[in-house]
């Protein structure tokens, strides 16, 4: 055989060899790219959470970044309508209702999601479809002080009625006053009104508005919360009660371990209560959750790794290492939320921070133009407490304003 004959046959054996290769070689692993939102100091919880699912998951690698709060937002936006987006993201939930309006998420399939909290995962919904993942919440509950309660001889106030019947009997039998609602900090206000049913540019100027305003201007008209709550932030209420000027607050359990730190002979007084609620009896509650943007890369990777990062498993060890509440329903039944030792303060306060998460509905949602929004009705707390107009007057002002951010 001729030389040239045996090149074409090495030629064509090293050809076939190398396509063999290419097409039966192990395929290289999906790299799931991660994003939380300042979660540094669990650092160790979720590396490990990480290495548990690289071992069960061999073909799946998760890379994680860890981006700062303040970033969040921006980063994100930039990310999600890139061609190369992370694949999985740690966000809030208006914020992930802004991207899902912009049609930059995934729709996270229903039957996936039955581990979660049935009313946590409803107040997910955007026009009736999912397109988050809850990952962890939390719940205010009511902090107050044990000896001025009984210096005035009532009960814990449940409800914003019993805030305003209790009011002048805590002022004349402690010299206290019974809180400083922060009620022009942010949207703390609607979420109040939301407990009425308000929670509209349609309703804001309604007969159920008006008397729930009217309820905290005849509080501040007579003197039975602070002047300073006009716009004194939860942070300054925080310090007026560790001084022991006003009974109690409505704040997260995270706030007692600030009060045993800065005022110890408080805390020594002090007790914990559900939430304060209003006419329809529903809880205030926030939450943090996942999003795949819809241009991610590794989809149903992303979504299985989020699903074994809030199983009850993990869940269960996040919550032992923080404040949270889990989200997902087995771990909310376990003993962790459901007992606690009557003279552990904090395990009493989470779990009646647990509890208030079967009754969340309905959820006030974040709207076009929210922080506009907040700020009109904020403006409008502090002319209606100071008596600039009449209630009527300001807050038809304020629906036309409101409307206005919706056209």
């Amino acid at each position: 055989m001729s030389k040239s004959f045996w090149i074409v046959i090495v030629t064509t054996f090293i050809l076939v060899t190398s396509m063999f290769f290419i097409f039966h070689r192990k395929p290289q692993n999906d790299e799931v790219v991660f994003w939380t939102l300042q979660m540094s100091d669990f650092a160790p919880y979720i590396k490990n959470v990480i290495s548990d699912f690289e071992k069960e998951n061999p073909d799946i690698k998760i890379k994680w970044i860890d981006v700062p709060f303040s970033e969040g937002e921006k980063r994100t936006l930039a990310a999600v309508l890139s061609d190369n987006p992370p694949d999985l993201v740690n966000l809030n939930p208006d914020f992930s209702a802004t991207l899902a309006h912009k049609g930059a998420l995934y729709e996270i399939p229903e039957n996936q999601m039955t581990q979660f909290n049935k009313e946590i995962l409803n107040s997910l919904r955007y026009k009736e479809k999912i397109y988050s993942i809850p990952w962890y919440a939390t719940s205010a509950i009511t902090i107050y002080n044990k000896a001025l309660l009984e210096k005035s001889g009532i009960p814990v106030p449940n409800s914003y009625d019993q805030i305003s019947k209790f009011a002048p009997i805590v002022k004349a039998c402690s010299g206290a006053y019974i809180m400083l609602p922060s009620i022009t900090e942010n949207d703390t206000m609607l979420k109040i009104l939301n407990k009425y049913g308000v929670a509209s540019s349609s309703l804001i100027n309604s007969e159920k508005a008006i008397e729930v305003f009217d309820l905290f201007k005849y509080l501040y008209s007579k003197d039975l919360i602070p002047k300073e709550s006009v716009t004194m932030t939860l942070q300054e209420a925080l310090e007026k009660y560790m001084s022991g000027n006003i009974m109690l607050i409505t704040a997260g359990a995270n706030f007692l371990n600030m009060i045993k730190e800065n005022a110890p002979a408080t805390y020594a007084k002090t007790d914990v209560a559900p939430q304060i609620t209003g006419e329809l009896g529903q809880n205030d509650f926030s939450l943090m959750n996942f999003v795949i943007p819809l241009r991610a890369k590794h989809k149903d990777e992303a979504l299985k790794f989020a699903l074994y990062l809030t199983n009850d498993k993990n869940q269960l060890e996040l919550a032992k290492l923080t404040n949270i509440l889990a989200v997902n329903d087995n771990t909310l039944q376990n003993e962790f939320y459901t007992k606690y030792d009557k003279n552990d303060l904090m395990a009493k306060a989470r779990v009646i921070s647990a509890k208030q998460l079967d009754k969340i509905q309905p959820v006030y949602r974040t709207q076009k133009g929210q922080k506009d929004i907040n700020n009109i009705i904020n403006s409008s707390t502090q002319e209606i407490l100071l008596d600039k107009s009449s209630t009527k007057n300001i807050l038809d002002k304020a629906a036309k304003d409101w409307k206005s951010i919706e056209e």
